[in-house]
């Protein structure tokens, strides 16, 4: 679904309505339906490692992370339908600061499960948990205040908002085809990371996910059973005369 979003996303700005080519897939309602779903299963899929993780752990941070996630996800979405039909970027800064709450919270339930794996799991919360702290990064010193930029020079100079059915019509039958640098240069990091960063931790995921039957293994108490198991056998071999006088 992600891989499907972001075709049909890509090389387009939803708000000023430009694209890079004139296809039917340039449509700005089309792109913004498709994404909106796979934005919505992109949070689905955090929700249920974390949720995945958090009853194999006892981890209750970790279960009402995953619970909060896809709320707050689904109202960046309501927040974003606003921003692309009364082109006001206000809307946008409030999605992009609701995705920095939900990613935030993320990032609070993998802190919590650092305890509970060793060994290569924790290495990849690890690794998710900094990928996430560039993200929120990314969002609040470059994202938001774009958004909120724009959303104070629209109304420096008295821009018209259109009304939400003025808007749905507009976005249906309305893209402008640019390839001028000078319209695409705001766009181009959050593209970047857009269409390849958000896809490939999506594609991880799915492996995690499925390595489910071999997490237990890097818990600590599974470490210390095993060792535990191989050290006592250990011991009564190693001293036969303990072993003879019963000690």
């Amino acid at each position: 679904m992600s891989l499907a979003a972001h075709s049909a996303r890509s090389f387009r700005a939803d708000v000023q309505r430009i694209c890079l080519f004139d296809t039917w897939l340039s449509s700005v309602v089309v792109g913004r339906s498709v994404a909106t779903v796979a934005e919505i299963c992109f949070a689905a899929q955090w929700a249920i490692i974390l949720h995945q993780l958090g009853t194999m752990t006892g981890a209750d941070t970790t279960l009402n992370a995953a619970w909060v996630i896809v709320p707050l996800i689904l109202i960046a979405e309501c927040f974003s339908w606003y921003a692309v039909l009364t082109t006001h970027y206000l809307g946008n800064a409030i999605e992009n600061s609701i995705w920095a709450v939900g990613f935030f919270v993320v990032a609070i339930g993998l802190c919590r499960l650092l305890p509970e794996f060793d060994g290569p799991v924790r290495v990849v919360l690890a690794i998710a948990i900094s990928g996430i702290a560039g993200y929120l990064a990314f969002l609040m010193a470059i994202d938001v205040p774009m958004y909120l930029s724009r959303w104070r020079a629209s109304v420096a100079d008295g821009s018209k908002r259109l009304g939400p059915l003025e808007g749905f019509r507009d976005v249906s039958t309305r893209w402008v085809v640019t390839h001028d640098f000078a319209h695409w240069k705001d766009e181009i990091v959050w593209m970047s990371l857009y269409f390849s960063a958000a896809v490939w931790a999506s594609l991880a995921l799915c492996v995690f996910y499925s390595l489910e039957g071999q997490l237990p293994r890097y818990r600590p108490e599974a470490t210390l059973a095993s060792w535990s198991s191989t050290a006592v056998p250990a011991v009564g071999k190693g001293h036969p005369a303990m072993a003879r006088h019963g000690i």
